[in-house]
């Protein structure tokens, strides 16, 4: 089978990334222009991720109180939608102006606009529930307690307490917390944690922007990403959701390295590898369970019938993309192959005694009340949601078989599958975890992306048979009787608005203060500790307060 390099959409075209989800004239723009509109997607979509939680500042709540909370959700809720449908209802108008001349500049802020507002949300959930209290979410329990003590420590030039732990981070809040906070990296972390969920949605959309249009990475990068955003520690759920797009683009680069000038060629590779190099820094967990599936991909797509010259294309960008990675990551990757592989997990949790076959839900060491576990399911006790992801599995692979985006992705998923099994199968014998259970989310996210993809190959489809079809030139045709490109656009937004606000109010929801065995327990500690000035935090309960906080959860985990 001869396997083809090109990619299901426009990846990264010679002038830079993919244009909007309108007629070819976009695309006729030059370098300079397309980047220039790229740059104001980033500026809208960064803007727009800081809104709510700037409004959410201004709420005169208790969170601790579970009436306050739901209607603090209700308040980001409304705003959110507000804010949401001023952005469509402005693509409708530049619909009926000027014979929508600027339909597709307003559709590609608008989408910018909505993934910004969505992380947002969750990020105004997080300032609603650390409203009254100074200290991050657990205070300085738990991750929380070591990330801010080696913050602490690297900013002040010593080692941190584990030379494997990412340091990206780390350097991060300690710097941060110097600039800003007087050196107080507790304090810095919970600032953190809310301007690392605002920023979740912008860097998902942008990245998935080098391969998709504006609506489409929205719905087909974007929204699948918001299963797993969180507010707590989020960088590592970030790098995932980055990490997949950006290796999809390059293998997709790879592919076309052959026919690519060598200078743009080298550029590109230098730049993948020092964002990988960047990722691996922030998380390196998901580099382990993905790399099967991308040397493989990688193996595929290689120019190998591209004769001589071509063979050498491709062997100049993977060099390139080597040699910038060592250059940003080469210390931290020898760090975690002398010193990884002595590095053991013994810590046993909720999900270490769960069928290692399911994965749909993490339920993390804080499961709270949980009956029957995994939940029965319909087929052989598989539930309907993993059928629907192995058939849209198989879908994608079908239907995109030749196409890098779809194979990369999958290979990524059955990496992890197979990663996942064979730790899990020798935990027995070892004894130790190796955060196998991590997985969970990187299954879950490639399911669901393929499970996107399927509805953007067939819409694909479409719009192909749409272009087959004579037009007028002033709108774009329908095809067989369905509407024109304009309304699925405007439509597909208004779904994703409602979609993205309901999911972001359930997720900023499983971190609102209780004193229970989930995530919840979380910031309900930070209202229990002692401020540095002495002072309780305005809400504790009862008025009380103590140097550690709030120990039950300690009781949770015995």
């Amino acid at each position: 089978m001869t396997v083809s390099t090109e990619a299901s959409v426009a990846v990264l075209p010679p002038g830079g990334p993919a244009t909007s989800d309108g007629p070819i004239p976009a695309a006729r723009r030059g370098p300079g222009a397309r980047a220039a509109l790229l740059l104001v997607e980033a500026a809208v979509a960064f803007a727009a991720a800081l809104v709510l939680p700037l409004l959410a500042r201004g709420f005169r709540l208790n969170p601790l109180d579970r009436i306050a909370q739901v209607s603090g959700l209700a308040a980001i809720q409304l705003r959110f939608a507000l804010l949401g449908l001023l952005l469509v209802a402005a693509v409708g108008v530049a619909l009926r102006f000027r014979k929508g001349r600027h339909f597709d500049l307003s559709a590609r802020i608008a989408a910018a606009g909505i993934a910004g507002l969505a992380s947002g949300f969750v990020a105004a959930g997080a300032v609603v529930a650390l409203h009254g209290t100074p200290w991050p979410m657990f205070g300085l329990n738990g991750d929380s307690g070591r990330i801010v003590e080696w913050a602490h420590a690297v900013a002040n030039g010593r080692p941190s307490g584990s030379p494997v732990y990412p340091p990206a981070p780390l350097y991060t809040l300690g710097y941060y917390a110097e600039f800003f906070r007087g050196g107080n990296t507790a304090y810095a972390f919970k600032d953190l944690q809310i301007l690392g969920a605002a920023a979740f949605g912008p860097l998902v959309y942008l990245c998935w922007r080098m391969l998709l249009s504006p609506v489409r990475a929205l719905a087909f990068g974007v929204a699948p990403a918001f299963a797993l955003i969180d507010a707590y520690k989020p960088y590592s759920q970030t790098v995932l959701v980055l990490l997949v797009p950006v290796l999809v683009a390059l293998v997709v680069c790879l592919g076309r390295s052959a026919r690519q000038d060598w200078r743009p060629l080298l550029l590109k590779g230098a730049g993948f590898g020092a964002l990988l190099g960047l990722l691996f820094l922030t998380y390196s967990g998901w580099f382990l369970w993905s790399a099967a599936g991308v040397f493989f991909a990688a193996a595929l797509y290689f120019p190998w019938r591209a004769g001589r010259a071509g063979r050498l294309k491709g062997a100049g960008f993977l060099a390139a993309t080597l040699a910038a990675f060592l250059v940003v990551a080469g210390r931290y990757l020898m760090v975690m192959l002398t010193e990884g592989q002595s590095t053991k997990d013994y810590n046993f949790r909720f999900d270490n005694f769960t069928d290692p076959a399911y994965y749909l839900m993490w339920r993390t060491d804080m499961p709270g009340k949980v009956g029957e576990w995994p939940p029965p399911g319909e087929y052989g006790g598989v539930g309907l949601f993993a059928l629907v992801t192995f058939v849209c599995l198989g879908a994608a692979i079908w239907l995109g078989l030749r196409k890098p985006m779809i194979v990369t992705i999958a290979a990524m998923f059955i990496s992890a599958w197979v990663m996942r099994m064979y730790i899990a199968s020798h935990m027995y014998e070892t004894q130790t975890v190796q955060l196998y259970t991590r997985t969970n989310n990187q299954l879950l996210y490639c399911g669901l992306l393929l499970c996107a993809l399927v509805a953007h190959l067939v819409s694909q489809r479409i719009a192909a048979r749409r272009a087959e079809q004579p037009g007028d030139g002033a709108s774009t045709p329908a095809v067989r009787g369905l509407p024109a490109r304009e309304g699925a656009v405007i439509g597909t937004l208004c779904a994703l608005l409602l979609l993205l606000g309901t999911v972001s109010s359930a997720m900023s929801d499983r971190y609102m203060p209780a004193k229970e065995n989930t995530y919840r327990i979380l910031p309900w500690v930070s209202h229990t500790i002692t401020e540095k000035d002495g002072s309780c935090p305005k809400y504790a309960p009862g008025g009380t307060c103590s140097k550690d906080g709030d120990q039950s959860w300690l009781d949770f985990i015995r």
